[in-house]
Parts: C-alpha cells; sequence; structure tokens
C-alpha cells in the first residue's frame, strides 16, 4: 500500500491533505470528517505495516479522535490520553504525517504522547488507568490560575481494571471541575443493560432535540417560584427508571454527567455529543462504544494479534519477520510442566495472557490461571493471600508495570516473608516502546525488598532451571527477571550457583548478567586479539550478591568492569563498588557502565545498547582505558 497524504473530488482538487490539516478541524463538514476517518485508517494501516506498533487500538479510536478535534483545539485545551495506545491519529492530525515513517525508530517520533515532541500532547502517557487523575489536576490548575481551556481525559475500558482510574473518577466527579472523560469501551463488559430497551432508551436520551430539551428545563425550572423542587421531584422518578434500565448510575452515582452509550463510528454524533458535553460546565463521561481494529479486517477479527504488532504484510495481515522462540513462551512452556506436576502451582497476570506466554497455562490449567486485568498491585496481594494459604502463586508481569507494586512486595509479600514468584518479563531494554516500558529500574528496587531473591537467567536452560528452583526451592519471595526476544550466544546452563566464572584470565574481571553477557563475551574477544585475558564472572543471583568469588577475581586482575542494563542508582554495579571496598579491594580499578540517570529513548535494542556503549564493541573500547592501553 502506498502512502496516501489526500483525498480528491471527482473533478479533481484535493479536498483533504493529511500534511497540511491543523489540530483544528471545526471547519469540517460531517462528510468531509467522514472522509478523514477513511484517510487516516489508511495512513495508519500503511505506517504501522512498515514500523510495527499499537494498530488496532489506533484504528478503533479513529473517529473519537477526529470529533475531538473538531470541538477542541489541542494546543490549548488539554488531551490526555490514557496509555497512548490510541494516539496516533492524534500525532497525524497535529503535524506529524510526514515523520509517521519514523515511528518507534531510533530518532523519530514515539509510540506514546510526549509533550517535547508537540505542545498538542498534554501530558506522557504509557502505563494505565492515570488519565482521569491527570486530568483533574489539570482542571484544577486552570480554575486556580482563572484560565478558559478545556480538559479531557481519553480512557479504554480495560484501564477501568486499574484502582487508580477509580480514584481519579470518584475525585473527578465530586470536584464539580468541568471536565469530559471519554470512555472507548470496545469489548470489555463493564456495565449492566436490558438489551433493547436500553439501547432504545440511550438513543433518545441522546438525539439533539432531547439535550436541547433538558438544557432548557433546567433553565426554566431555575427561575420558576417552586422550580427547584418540580426539578428535584422528577430528577429522582427520572434517576429511578434510568439505573434500572440504563448502565450509568455508577458514575452519575461518582457526581458526572452520563452521556451513552454511543456508536464510537459515528463521526457526526460524536462531533455533536462532545459540543454538549462542552457546555455543560461539570464532569461529564461521554461513554462510547467502539470495535478495535476498526477497518481493517485482520485487527477486527484478531485485535490482540494487532495490538501491539511488527512490521506486516498489509494483504495477508501476516508478520514480515515471524518471531522465533522467546524467553516469555519458554516461561509458560514450563509453567505448564510444572502445574503438571503440583496442583499448588497458579499464575497470575496483569492483563497480559499472550505477552507473558500464559496463553497455553491458561488453556489446560484454567482453574488456577487468573487474569486479574490492569492491577497489578492487587496481583501482588493476592498472590501473597494465595501463599499464606499454601499456594505456589507465580505473577508474570513486565518489569516496567511491576514498579506498581512496589508497597505490596513490601507491606503484603516481604513482611510475612511469603513465597510469591515473580517472573519478571521484558527486564532491561525492550526497544521501540521507549521510556515509558524499558524494564531498568527493578534491580534497584527489588534490591530493597528485604528477603528477596532476584535470579538472572542468560538463556533459555537457565530461565527453566531458575523458574524451577525459584518455584520448588526459595521459601521466601523470589524474582526471576529475563529479557524481551531470544537467547543470544551463550545458550549454556551454569547450574544455581549464584556466581560463576565463565571464562578464566588475569588482566581485567568483566562482570555482568542476563543477556549482558553476550556482549561481554564479544569484548573479551576483541580483548583477546589484543593479547589482554579477561576474566568473566557471571552473576546468576544480583540479590543478595555473592561478593566473595567477585573480590577473588579482582584480587587477580586489580580491574573490574561491570555492564549491565540497569538505572544508575542502586545498580548491581554500585553495589559491587561497595562489597569490593568492603572486602578490602579498594585500589581495583573500576569502570561501571549501565543506562546512567536518564531516561532511554526509544529504538531497536542493539541500536540502544551501541548509543549507551553497552554493545561489545565500545565495551572493548571501555576495558582498553581501564587497561590503559588507549583506544587501538
Amino acid at each position: 500500500m502506498t502512502k496516501t497524504s489526500g483525498l480528491t473530488r471527482p473533478g479533481g482538487g484535493i479536498i483533504l491533505n493529511l500534511d497540511y490539516l491543523s489540530d483544528d478541524l471545526s471547519g469540517l463538514s460531517d462528510s468531509e470528517a467522514a472522509a478523514l476517518c477513511e484517510l487516516l485508517r489508511a495512513r495508519l494501516i500503511d505506517t504501522v505495516s512498515r514500523t510495527g506498533g499499537h494498530l488496532a487500538s489506533s484504528l478503533g479510536a479513529v473517529e473519537i479522535i477526529v470529533a475531538i478535534h473538531r470541538v477542541f483545539h489541542t494546543a490549548e485545551d488539554r488531551l490526555v490520553f490514557d496509555v497512548g495506545h490510541q494516539s496516533y491519529a492524534h500525532k497525524i492530525l497535529t503535524g506529524r504525517n510526514g515523520a509517521m515513517e519514523t515511528l518507534r525508530t531510533l530518532g523519530g517520533i514515539a509510540g506514546f504522547p510526549k509533550p517535547s515532541e508537540s505542545p498538542c500532547d498534554a501530558f506522557v502517557a504509557g502505563h494505565a488507568s492515570t488519565s482521569v487523575s491527570v486530568a483533574i489536576g489539570m482542571a484544577r490548575a486552570r480554575t486556580l490560575q482563572n484560565k478558559n481551556y478545556h480538559v479531557l481525559a481519553l480512557i479504554g475500558d480495560g484501564a477501568l481494571s486499574g484502582g487508580l482510574s477509580y480514584e481519579g473518577l470518584s475525585d473527578a466527579g465530586d470536584s464539580g471541575e468541568p471536565l469530559i472523560v471519554i470512555l472507548n469501551d470496545n469489548g470489555m463488559s463493564i456495565t449492566k443493560s436490558v438489551g433493547g430497551v436500553a439501547d432504545h432508551l440511550a438513543r433518545q436520551r441522546l438525539k439533539p432535540q432531547y439535550l436541547r430539551f433538558k438544557k432548557g428545563y433546567r433553565k426554566v425550572m431555575g427561575v420558576l417560584p417552586l422550580g427547584g423542587q418540580i426539578y428535584r421531584v422528577t430528577h429522582r422518578v427520572k434517576t429511578a427508571v434510568k439505573e434500572t434500565l440504563l448502565p450509568c448510575s455508577l458514575f452519575e452515582d461518582m457526581g458526572f454527567t452520563y452521556l451513552g452509550p454511543v456508536d464510537g463510528h459515528d463521526v457526526k454524533r460524536l462531533t455533536r455529543l462532545l459540543s454538549y458535553a462542552k457546555e455543560l460546565k461539570g464532569p461529564v463521561l461521554l461513554h462510547v462504544r467502539t470495535v478495535k481494529g476498526k477497518g481493517y479486517a485482520p485487527a477486527e477479527r484478531n485485535p490482540d494479534k494487532f495490538h501491539g504488532v511488527g512490521r506486516f504484510c498489509v494483504e495477508t495481515g501476516e508478520l514480515v519477520h515471524p518471531s522465533g522462540e522467546n524467553f516469555s513462551g519458554v516461561f509458560g512452556q514450563c509453567m505448564c510442566e510444572l502445574a503438571a506436576e503440583d496442583p499448588a502451582v497458579c499464575a497470575i497476570t496483569a492483563a497480559m495472557q499472550d505477552g507473558t506466554g500464559l496463553n497455553d497455562f491458561a488453556g489446560r490449567y484454567p482453574k488456577r490461571f487468573f487474569d486479574v486485568g490492569i492491577a497489578e498491585g492487587h496481583a501482588v496481594t493476592m498472590a501473597a493471600g494465595m501463599a499464606k494459604q499454601g499456594l505456589k502463586p507465580v505473577f508474570a508481569v513486565y518489569s516496567t508495570f511491576l514498579q506498581r507494586a512496589y508497597d505490596m512486595l513490601l507491606h503484603d509479600v516481604a513482611i510475612q516473608q511469603l513465597h510469591v514468584v515473580l517472573a519478571v518479563d521484558r527486564a532491561g531494554l525492550v526497544g521501540e516502546d521507549g521510556e515509558t516500558h524499558h524494564g531498568v529500574f527493578d534491580t534497584a528496587f527489588l534490591d530493597t525488598v528485604p528477603g528477596m531473591t532476584v535470579l538472572c537467567p542468560s538463556s533459555f536452560q537457565e530461565l527453566r532451571s531458575m523458574l524451577r528452583y525459584g518455584v520448588e526451592q526459595v521459601t521466601g519471595p523470589v524474582a526471576i527477571r529475563y529479557s524481551k526476544g531470544s537467547e543470544g550466544r551463550f545458550q549454556g546452563d551454569t547450574g544455581l550457583v549464584k556466581t560463576c566464572v565463565l571464562r578464566t584470565g588475569g588482566d581485567l574481571t568483566l562482570v555482568g548478567y542476563g543477556l549482558m553477557i553476550n556482549q561481554l563475551l564479544d569484548c573479551a574477544d576483541r580483548l583477546a586479539e589484543r593479547g589482554i585475558q579477561a576474566e568473566i564472572v557471571k552473576l546468576n543471583t544480583i540479590t543478595p550478591i555473592d561478593i566473595a568469588p567477585i573480590l577473588e577475581s579482582v584480587n587477580k586482575t586489580g580491574r573490574l568492569l561491570c555492564a549491565e542494563e540497569s538505572a544508575q542508582a542502586g545498580c548491581v554495579g554500585q553495589r559491587l563498588a561497595a562489597g569490593l571496598l568492603a572486602g578490602g579491594a579498594g585500589g581495583v580499578k573500576l569502570a561501571l557502565v549501565n543506562l546512567g540517570s536518564g531516561f532511554v529513548t526509544h529504538g531497536t535494542v542493539p541500536q540502544l545498547r551501541e548509543l549507551l556503549g553497552l554493545d561489545g564493541a565500545h565495551l572493548y573500547q571501555k576495558a582498553l582505558e581501564v587497561c590503559g592501553c588507549g583506544e587501538q
């Protein structure tokens, strides 16, 4: 499919051009808005087929995005995305169409909203359930500063499984602040309904003439002598009927004016409702029903596959480079084996069944599989309850999302030293999703949890061995952290020793863990060509660290280079340096190579390693400096 930037009239002449549209679409007619939606879909499918990304969510939200831009001006009004998977059409409409070919690539535009890219991106988004809390904060700032912009939060139904969303909704509804929450409901059943009657009444309540009558009725009752009393009586009667037949009582109980449910692919109707919501001057929740993957048949048939997808063939929907065996898949296989042997083994996920490799487990052991939705804190505390009663819960979670459960790890797991197993997926650099998704902080925060054991496999076989060890032999909390994707050059199994010497040498000690071992092997090979014999010490356990083998090695070599895909603060290298100093090896020449004190951008993992000096070539140059040899 070739890039399309405009639609033409039958007689010629471009009426819509994505390269020149502004974020203010108020001048578009309804027919032009509908045409723009189709144009955006074609552009999204074309772009993501070549860059990869979050396609299904963006396709499902096209009409919502266009309607928002017809009513609001996002350079001034604040549109807060929840997660940001739905933001691609917004990026196109805010001056970034020409950069879409760079989506999620090194130096290109991000796959999530990013204020540094555009003033139309109100807030960074990457983790779910945050939008309403952010939006009410912005609304209160507007009021206190006597400004006049509008604030919107666009949240998916899946994010409502996160407790933070309800904290935000409860406060926002109670605040009385003018605020619009758009609930994009694309499949999860969140409300009760009684079929055709509810749908019919919802349609009547959303007709323009009804909305005009409702607005006028409130105004009239406000000036009549007994108007207030009459309004309260009729409102109570109406509310009683509505609560019986319509799915809106939860949000209205919170203080929102509820509008919906409405067809999320009717851009004309969405525009009218947003215009009405804009006039209400209070908390409004617009409930929109959409189809995830709308307009692209393969994505509609299999929205999970196209949630976060690699490059694919537009005609067939098949991946250009299908992924081979990966750590997540190996984890899932091993979990099935453990469950077959032990009926106490259970698996937990937070809305990441497929991503964490648990599809087979869910099919084979449905009574021992628990998907709690986007609720990582709940998952950890639930696991604590299961462990307290004798089960062996394994919570499979991305490193970046485990950050949300730190308090639960301390308070609910560690205090009682409960045997909760954390399968920490996507540890280290994850690539194109960027700073909101890199798993580079868990090495530090897991180390602060008393009694925690953290294991770091470098190969598939080590993952199998360490997971089995963690489930069957560790008695307290244990985390097995592994990278996204496949194993590398090292494919062995060094057993369950905490620290092992992978290669001997007398000139320099190289220390690492996980997939970084492959870069250190490359570095050591390059050094050997210079006649420098490096000793590679592999850490299988990074919490607690067994310092004795490392102390023995550096006492021999006098030099140490530790490389890791971790944020600098609290990294393993800093702990090693402190341990060596305490052990009397203070004169060691030391180099710590890590990700520094900032956040890491998006790009492929090899690109990011090269950029950050963590590939074999850069580690070789750093090692030469440590050895006093300078550059080759």
